[in-house]
């Protein structure tokens, strides 16, 4: 016994266990201290932050013109071509290092690439599994920057970007431990920066948190995190970040030419406001070409004989209705049917899906990319196939479908998007002018510092910056006052609805402060303020005239798509709130009734481009909505002085027919069928098999090859209910989904259930063949899943 004592506090015992406690409580504290908390707030107090109003746009564009005319006294030091996310993060970088900087862009800003991503911020699973298993180091290298991006990216903006749990479900056994291993191993990569560490789920518990999984084959599921963020309100805080520091922007301004010294070097631009038609020159000692996919257009303007450096690639993206994923939960599809990643997220009240990887043509008159309809399906068919059979995947489902140009940079001068890593270059002509193209939206940052390294160096400007980059500690314009719980406040002062008030902080931080001082009372009991833009979401009027003060809003498209995300969220509600932004910005900027119609115009193209169908205002005329026939005989009578034209009302916008319905029958359409039904229907016989004493009503048969006969009767009483248009084809393939091929009869919910698949298949548009065959060809080694 006391030779056991002895060895139970012996030194070597002790020493076992003094370090093994220390181990554990190190481990311990380390892990309930690890992820990236939200940054404190900088105030000391809840009161709201000191209001800010950013110079105008007219202010801006007098100050980019005195430098043409003021050379020696106006000069700038950089001038940056493109607001997007690389072209405004240079804007940020430089003005914090004390330069005099310029920014130009040729729409809005964000408006290109920049606000149709996945909306991630992640170091990419896809491309660090490629850099495993192809022994890929420049892909290797990309995720590693990426991580340490993201963790940045995160704090310098932390109420536009949070982290968000994605799950990887899993319906084979072999592969638990692969995605178990990919995901440590990212998890490893990211080191003291990671997020939160990933784990593995069982099959029950996956079904629990995401109860739309498909669990026929289920074996568990597992979850890894990375960020996701709002890309073009992150986009807007960067701009209005540099304009803090500083620097002078104006968007609607497109470089038309570049001027050049006696040398050959550059030495400013010729700009031309889009807006007005008036052109004027700008100097700078430096011109940096930040327009990401149509980089290769300045550099031609630059050099005639340029050779393109940018490979295009395009992915689109849909939006689903909320209940087709958990608020809290994404879902990854490592390996679709044709091999590319799609990404299932929940995303500012909606569903996103996407992406596809398709090689494309940059357009050099900046026209408006459009969802192919047959990548659409090809989504759909992947959502399909991971949730649950109960889950009718239906095309009415799409609220919207955008897409977005990939800035991939070409390593050779033929081929497609398949060997193209989203790395990014910096690059210098004989001119002078300095190219930052490729990467991504998470590693906007670096690609920012190393482009204003570069020009610091190239334009000899080391003696006007104050220091470094330090923009890994410089937060947004927004942040110091944000904090996770100030929504409370807003709703207490305001007396704002939650979804409202939750909305306003996570998209303005502390500037919602300012928007909620320009809400108007609701004249309800509660809310007290806060009159919508649209019932179903949470997007106020007050942020119209916010974006229009405040952050350079020129259009409705920009207050659509770019302020709020009403275009992106659900097109068919931002066509129904475009006369009300219309009329708010008319009485704003002093609009004529021209410029109210071409911006009806502007905005009904752009909200097509965002999948609303091309003909949605034609043959309009009978129900009084949008006929441009009555447009032009307004404008007729307007002239001779009887009464003026006008934007449509917001009540004629919302009588427009919607080709895609949420609903799969309008209201009484039900009715209307049952008693077309019954107009064909017989008593069924004793040999039927049903029970005795069933009513008459739920006795009545209909022979199957009646159905086409009598759903085109419908259509006569029904105009556009959609059974005009399917064909024989549809209707042998919604027989065989619904296991009524064999039947010789139907009753009348079967009839229902029928006619509800028929108007899924018969809205869905027939891709050309050749269109088809070209997706099907598309290369998918390194698409990565994200723009």
């Amino acid at each position: 016994m006391s030779v056991v004592v002895r060895r139970l506090f012996s030194r070597r015992t002790l020493a076992y266990v003094g370090a093994t406690t220390l181990g554990v409580a190190g481990g311990g504290y380390y892990y309930l201290n690890s992820g990236p908390p939200y940054p404190a707030s900088v105030l000391e107090t809840r009161r709201p932050p000191p209001p800010w109003t950013p110079p105008s746009r007219q202010a801006m564009l007098d100050a980019l013109e005195n430098s043409g005319t003021h050379p020696d006294s106006e000069q700038f030091d950089l001038l940056i071509v493109g607001g997007g996310a690389t072209g405004a993060g240079v804007a940020v970088d430089a003005a914090s290092r004390g330069l005099r900087v310029a920014l130009v862009e040729r729409g809005d800003f964000s408006s290109g690439t920049s606000s149709k991503s996945t909306k991630l911020v992640h170091g990419g699973v896809r491309y660090l599994q490629k850099a495993v298993m192809e022994l890929d180091y420049e892909q290797y290298k990309l995720v590693c920057e990426a991580l340490h991006e993201r963790k940045i990216f995160l704090h310098t903006a932390p109420y536009l970007s949070h982290m968000l749990p994605i799950m990887l479900p899993i319906y084979k056994y072999w592969q638990v431990p692969y995605y178990w291993a990919g995901c440590k191993l990212y998890d490893l990569l990211a080191g003291k920066e990671n997020m939160e560490s990933s784990y593995l789920m069982s099959k029950g518990k996956a079904l629990e948190i995401f109860p739309m999984l498909k669990r026929e084959g289920l074996v568990g599921a597992v979850v890894y995190y990375d960020g996701q963020h709002n890309d073009a309100r992150m986009n807007v805080a960067l701009i209005m970040t540099a304009v803090k520091l500083g620097a002078t922007v104006a968007n609607y301004c497109g470089v038309t030419g570049l001027h050049k010294n006696a040398d050959g070097k550059l030495i400013g631009a010729k700009v031309r406001d889009q807006l007005t038609g008036r052109e004027f020159d700008v100097r700078a000692k430096g011109i940096i070409n930040a327009t990401g996919p149509y980089a290769d257009t300045l550099l031609k303007l630059n050099s005639p004989d340029h050779k393109p450096i940018v490979r295009p690639s395009s992915g689109i993206h849909i939006t689903l209705p909320a209940y087709y994923a958990p608020s809290q939960m994404g879902l990854l599809d490592p390996a679709t049917s044709d091999g590319r990643v799609i990404f299932f997220l929940p995303w500012e009240g909606g569903v996103v899906a996407g992406t596809t990887d398709t090689p494309t043509k940059v357009n050099a008159e900046n026209e408006e990319v459009t969802a192919n309809e047959d990548e659409v399906n090809w989504v759909l068919d992947e959502v399909r196939r991971y949730l649950s059979r109960d889950i009718r995947v239906r095309r009415g489902d799409v609220l919207s479908a955008w897409a977005g140009l990939r800035p991939l940079i070409a390593t050779r001068s033929e081929g497609g998007t398949e060997g193209l890593v989203r790395n990014h270059l910096v690059r210098v002509e004989e001119s002078g002018l300095v190219t930052i193209a490729g990467g991504k939206w998470t590693t906007y940052r670096a690609m920012a510092e190393d482009a204003v390294n570069t020009a610091v160096e190239v334009f000899g400007l080391q003696d006007k910056v104050n220091g470094p980059c330090h923009t890994e500690e410089l937060r947004l314009v927004g942040s110091d006052g944000w904090s996770p719980t100030m929504f409370i406040g807003l709703i207490q002062r305001f007396g704002l609805d939650t979804d409202v008030a939750t909305q306003l902080s996570d998209n303005y931080g502390d500037r919602a402060w300012t928007v909620c001082a320009l809400a108007q009372p609701t004249g309800e009991q509660w809310p007290l303020h806060g009159v919508l833009l649209s019932p179903n979401y949470p997007y106020l009027e007050a942020e119209v005239l916010y974006a229009t003060r405040h952050e350079y809003a020129c259009t409705a498209v920009d207050v659509l798509a770019r302020r709020t995300r009403l275009a992106f969220v659900n097109a068919q509600a931002a066509l129904s709130a475009l006369p009300r932004v219309i009329e708010i910005m008319s009485e704003e900027l002093g609009w004529d009734r021209a410029r109210q119609r071409q911006e009806f115009e502007r905005g009904v193209k752009f909200l097509q481009s965002m999948g609303l169908p091309p003909n949605i205002l034609s043959n309009n005329e009978g129900n009084g909505t949008l006929s441009w026939a009555t447009w032009a005989k307004k404008g007729f009578l307007c002239i001779v002085g009887m009464h003026p034209p006008a934007v449509p009302t917001i009540q004629a916008v919302k009588g427009i027919p919607q080709q895609f319905s949420r609903a799969k029958f309008e209201p009484g359409e039900i009715e209307s069928l049952k008693v077309v039904f019954d107009r064909y229907a017989v008593v069924a016989d004793e040999d039927t098999g049903l029970p005795e004493g069933s009513l008459v009503d739920d006795d009545k048969r209909l022979r199957k090859d009646q159905i086409k006969d009598v759903l085109r009767e419908f259509a006569k009483e029904w105009p556009g209910s959609g059974y005009e248009r399917f064909r024989d084809a549809d209707y042998r393939y919604v027989l065989t989904e619904t296991g009524l091929e064999d039947r010789e009869d139907v009753g009348f919910d079967e009839f229902v259930e029928v006619c509800e698949n028929l108007k899924d298949v018969s809205l869905i548009p027939v891709a050309p063949r050749k269109v088809k065959v070209e997706r099907r060809g598309i290369p998918v080694e390194k698409s990565g899943g994200g723009v």
